[in-house]
């Protein structure tokens, strides 16, 4: 897969292409409840990555972008309290699904992917936590390599991860179902067992829903129940960048549009122009 910021127009292009077929009339409000069981089945073929125990009393499913700037707020600021105090203690069971709204979406989530169960979870949060270098680049792809690079990957993994169509058209049928099903409007979404909360969310905010579903002769684990990242296949081990500091949460809104040629991420780095002009 060869892509520059352009190139971002081809997923924006599918994404009003959707709305246009009414594919995603319906919106769900924050509070709204989706079936369990659906939610628990993602179309496409593409398999959760669990983080947690598979009995936790609650299931926390995140839809994200690794160019929604929000996601990486939430990501940086929240998730990692959040995988402190719920996942691995076993009340909570997290999921975090691809929701692809540009090309650049589709290359981090194949390279996480790509990286294997173990290393899944450590690929996503190195490029929410670089967010700033990569989307805003005038040459995405070498930034992308050169943080994969970082994480093990060589030029060969690099380009056999993002040849794999058939994650990509399963990522695009995760996407559909969000939109159609669900009623996802815009990123971050999260479901708590089946209740919809939409956009940024803070920890108190979080733990207002998750706290009232954890029995209360529950007894919580110990030790950390996220696997340790691991070198990906084929690739050696190397030191995850990061920055030293939160990312700020930003400012116009707290989510990014379910579909990117409605609305740019603050500063226009890496949001699609109309593809109606293509």
């Amino acid at each position: 897969m060869k892509f520059t910021r352009r190139d971002t127009l081809i997923l924006a292009a599918a994404a009003s292409a959707l709305s246009l077929c009414g594919v995603a009339t319906a919106s769900a409000a924050e509070g709204d409840m989706i079936d369990v069981a659906k939610l628990m089945a993602p179309a496409g073929g593409v398999a959760d990555h669990v983080l947690g125990s598979e009995d936790a009393p609650v299931t926390l499913i995140e839809y994200a972008s690794p160019t929604c700037p929000h996601c990486a707020a939430f990501s940086v600021n929240v998730l990692p309290t959040v995988i402190e105090q719920y996942v691995d203690t076993g009340k909570v069971k997290l999921i975090i699904r691809p929701f692809v709204r540009n090309v650049l979406d589709a290359a981090v989530f194949m390279l996480a992917e790509a990286a294997g169960p173990t290393n899944y979870h450590n690929v996503l949060d190195t490029y929410f936590k670089t967010q700033n270098t990569w989307a805003a680049s005038q040459t995405p792809r070498d930034a992308i390599l050169e943080i994969a690079k970082q994480l093990g990957f060589t030029q060969e993994t690099f380009d056999a991860a993002l040849t794999n169509q058939a994650l990509f058209t399963g990522m695009e049928a995760v996407r559909e179902q969000a939109l159609g099903e669900f009623g996802l409007a815009g990123t971050p979404t999260f479901y708590v067992n089946g209740k919809t909360l939409s956009g940024d969310k803070t920890l108190e905010q979080l733990a207002a829903e998750i706290d009232p579903l954890v029995p209360a002769d529950f007894v919580p684990t110990t030790g950390a129940a996220t696997p340790a990242p691991a070198a990906p296949a084929a690739a050696p081990a190397a030191t995850t960048p990061a920055p030293a500091t939160e990312v700020a949460p930003p400012a116009g809104g707290a989510m990014a549009p379910a579909d990117p040629a409605a609305a740019a991420p603050a500063g226009g780095a890496m949001a699609p122009a109309a593809p109606a002009a293509q």
